[in-house]
């Protein structure tokens, strides 16, 4: 099995996929574009942040690979070069589709090519060696790239990489023969010698026109001796009919077209000559590099992803503690305990916001699931904080699950087998069944494929109908979670389910205790703070009216107030 980054050796790769609705509610897009600004990033990051694991060791595992990234800014630099050379060099299994001996640029690229990849391999083994990693994934990171650079013959390689170089660069021109018909139009050619000396002779249509205009400028023969020699001459004379004519624009000569990449007639003619002076060095490197790439070339590709997820997600976490929030490595417990404590949690997306310059007062809460409460009916006020509230619990799951640091000072999670989320819909999306008709689908496509294990995060669900309808759904709602046993969130309006816990409690088997949880008001103004307590009511509309002095007696006094300035004026 490939090595992972995510995934410790001969681990249970399995895992379930968060619903194209979870992705929406927990703003997943928004956080991939403050992770990276590049397409291709945030399509791969993306891929990996839909797959939900509740294996701890699978957790445990990319926790401690997160933290070695984390602490190491060296380290994200040297993997994030790693990536970028990688990324151009895709198509190493090029090297093995080939059947023919490559033409003199394409080796020489290719060398080049491989070349960069031994650097790579050298450069990050040379980095985890000089630094103090931990983490069972990145010392086995460590100990594959040793064993890479032990047993594909490194030294070697690397010689005679460079010196077949540096013999290609010593190339400066080619002695090329070319048959001319009687119209003087080329119709054959072929290489005579490669040269390490450039051809400097300048009178070129100068002699053209001399050996034209007298009888005996012709040079008798073909023999061109003289030439100093790079490589012997091809003891084959290799012709091939010259394809590539073209009509001038501005006359009616005749020439060659050429492009930089070589792929015109007479590179073609360069091309089984030349290969076969080198064939000797690109069978021998050919031979290397296959057995080179089949150790390692494909599992390094393979790590990008992986890599980037880190680096991104390291980056991002050191901006937000910059902020002064807190940010911390969740402890991981059994998934079959359905635990999950926070202190000090926040909103990730506020986070966001804050590292990009704006001023904002993040406010963090408490929240535990345990015996005492696994699900929670989150009332208070208008804009009082629960969607970010609810919101903040769902991310914090996932994040400390995929490995991140969590935005909380502490976190013990029990992982979740699948997060399941409840937002209100675009009304485009309930034309057929209705703004209830489409809610009631959504909550009983959940119950089906719900665990547990799971969680599920409910924001003013029911909240389309009528009160009495609203609240009838919703009781059956509460007591089917407690009959499954999953951990959630039911951020609402209907107060009167939060009174109702008695009676939730007690109509249905189960363990998972329904408790009530409010954002507060303090002096009429809005806390944001959360606890667990009885739902508020109308004392949230009492500390609003006081606030803005629209209490009858208020309202009255005011009133008052003007009639008397008015009675004073009349006198």
């Amino acid at each position: 099995m490939e090595f992972s980054l995510r995934y410790p050796k001969n681990a249970d790769r399995s895992f379930n996929t968060l619903t194209d609705e979870s992705v929406n509610d927990l703003s997943i897009d928004f956080i991939l574009d403050a992770l990276s600004d590049v397409k291709y990033e945030r399509e791969h990051m993306r891929s990996l942040l839909v797959q939900v694991t509740d294996d701890p060791e699978v957790i445990r595992y990319r926790c401690d690979v997160f933290e070695d990234f984390l602490r190491f800014p060296r380290l994200r630099e040297a993997m994030e070069q790693l990536v970028s050379r990688l990324a151009d060099l895709k198509d190493l299994e090029r090297f093995q589709k080939d059947q023919e001996g490559p033409s003199l640029w394409s080796l020489v690229n290719r060398l080049r090519e491989i070349d960069e990849y031994v650097s790579c391999i050298t450069m990050i083994k040379q980095t985890l060696e000089e630094l103090d990693i931990r983490s069972e994934g990145m010392l086995a990171l460590k100990q594959l790239v040793t064993d890479i650079d032990r047993e594909s013959g490194f030294p070697e390689l690397k010689k005679d990489i460079d010196e077949t170089l540096e013999s290609a660069r010593r190339l400066r021109s080619i002695t090329i023969g070319v048959n001319l018909d009687g119209m003087l139009r080329p119709k054959s050619a072929g290489v005579i010698s490669l040269n390490d000396t450039e051809f400097t002779d300048s009178g070129l249509m100068r002699r053209f026109m001399s050996f034209t205009n007298k009888k005996d400028g012709l040079h008798e023969g073909n023999d061109v001796s003289g030439f100093k020699h790079f490589h012997a001459a091809n003891p084959v004379t290799v012709e091939f009919k010259v394809a590539a004519y073209q009509k001038s624009a501005v006359s009616n000569d005749i020439y060659i077209d050429s492009t930089p990449t070589g792929s015109d007639g007479l590179s073609n003619a360069i091309k089984k000559p030349v290969s076969n002076i080198m064939k000797k060095t690109c069978d021998d490197i050919k031979s290397t590099l296959k057995r080179y790439i089949n150790i390692s070339g494909y599992m390094l590709i393979g790590l990008m992803p992986e890599i980037i997820f880190y680096v991104r997600w390291a980056a991002l976490v050191d901006k937000i503690l910059a902020t002064g929030m807190p940010m911390c490595k969740a402890s991981i417990l059994p998934p079959q305990d359905r635990k999950c404590s926070f202190t000090e949690l926040y909103n990730l997306k506020l986070a966001i916001n804050k590292t990009k310059g704006e001023s904002i007062n993040i406010i963090t809460n408490e929240l535990n699931f345990d015996e005492n409460g696994r699900i929670f009916i989150l009332t208070g006020p208008n804009r009082g904080g629960k969607t970010i509230f609810t919101q903040a619990a769902g991310l914090a799951m996932m994040m400390a699950q995929w490995g991140i640091y969590v935005p909380c000072k502490s976190a013990q999670i029990s992982p979740c087998d699948n997060m399941f989320t409840h937002f209100p819909a675009d009304e485009n999306d309930t034309v057929d069944l209705g703004r209830l008709g489409e809610e009631s689908k959504r909550l009983s496509e959940i119950f089906e494929i719900a665990t547990s294990r799971s969680v599920m995060l409910l924001n003013e669900s029911l909240a389309t109908t009528s009160v009495a309808e609203g609240l009838y759904i919703a009781k059956d709602v509460v007591k089917a979670m407690r009959y499954l046993g999953a951990r959630s969130i039911f951020n609402t309006h209907m107060h009167e389910l939060a009174r109702s816990l008695d009676e939730l409690n007690g109509g249905v088997e189960g363990d998972s205790r329904v408790e009530s949880l409010v954002t507060g008001v303090q002096k009429g103004s809005r806390s944001f703070k959360v606890a667990v307590s009885p739902p508020q009511g109308v004392s949230y509309a009492r500390d609003i009216a006081v606030k803005y002095g629209v209490t009858f007696a208020q309202i009255k006094d005011s009133i008052d107030g003007k009639q008397e300035g008015h009675t004073d004026k009349d006198r």
